[in-house]
């Protein structure tokens, strides 16, 4: 990955989380947060 990839791909990450916060009120971020913690249980689980 080239570092114009890199910051590009940071900017649109940044942006759609700024988007969420004042468009959708933070539900895309619950959202995702919600799933990582699922994620983190399941791979406790075979741990």
């Amino acid at each position: 990955m080239t570092n114009i990839i890199s910051i590009w791909l940071v900017v649109l990450i940044t942006a759609f989380f700024v988007l969420d916060h004042y468009v959708f009120e933070m539900n895309a971020f619950f959202f995702l947060i919600r799933e990582f913690m699922k994620l983190i249980e399941y791979v406790a689980f075979w741990r």
